[in-house]
C-alpha cells in the first residue's frame, strides 16, 4: 500500500510540476528544479537539448522537454497519446521509434522468431490503461504494432 501511495504522489505532481514551467519563458535549470534530473540528455548540433522524463514501466507517459540553445525550454510533450502512437509505421527504424515515444516500459527479445517487441502503457481520455506494443524484426525494422488491454489492469492491478 505504501508503493502504491508514492506513485500515485510521483505521477499526481507531474501536472504541478509542469504548471510552474512556461514555453519560452522557464529555463533549464527551472525545468531540472521542478522535473529533477533526466534520464536522458541528448545535445543537439545547434546546441540545444531535449531532456527525456519516463515514467515507464509504472506510469503512463514519458516526458521529453526541449531545451533551446539559449537555455530556455522551448516545448514540453507528453510522447504517449494516440496521434503519435498512431505515426509509428512499418519499416520504422527502432530509433525512429525511440525517438517518437521515448524509453519503452519493456523490451522483449523472441529468439526463435527472430524479433524484438517494445511495450508502452499509456491511458487514452476516459480509458482504462492500454498497452501499445512494437514488433521489430532482426533489421530493427517495425513489422507491426498492437494495441491491448494492460493487464494490470484486468488482472486487478494498480487502478490509479
Amino acid at each position: 500500500m505504501a508503493l502504491l501511495s508514492a506513485l500515485l504522489a510521483l505521477f499526481g505532481c507531474d501536472a504541478d510540476r509542469i504548471a510552474k514551467l512556461e514555453e519560452g519563458v522557464s529555463t533549464e535549470a527551472e525545468v531540472r528544479r521542478a522535473f529533477g534530473e533526466p534520464a536522458t540528455v541528448t545535445v543537439l548540433p545547434d546546441g540545444s537539448k531535449t531532456l527525456e522524463y519516463p515514467r515507464q514501466p509504472e506510469g503512463w507517459t514519458n516526458y521529453e522537454i526541449r531545451i533551446g540553445p539559449d537555455g530556455v525550454m522551448s516545448s514540453l510533450r507528453q510522447l504517449l497519446n494516440e496521434d503519435n502512437l498512431a505515426r509509428v509505421q512499418p519499416g520504422q527504424s527502432q530509433a525512429e521509434v525511440r525517438a517518437r515515444l521515448g524509453r519503452p516500459a519493456r523490451m522483449q527479445r523472441y529468439e526463435l522468431k527472430n524479433e524484438e517487441v517494445w511495450d508502452w502503457r499509456f491511458r487514452p481520455a476516459g480509458q482504462t490503461s492500454k498497452l501499445f506494443s512494437v514488433t521489430f524484426d532482426a533489421g530493427g525494422r517495425v513489422t507491426a504494432t498492437s494495441v491491448t488491454e494492460d493487464p494490470r489492469d484486468t488482472a486487478g492491478g494498480p487502478s490509479n
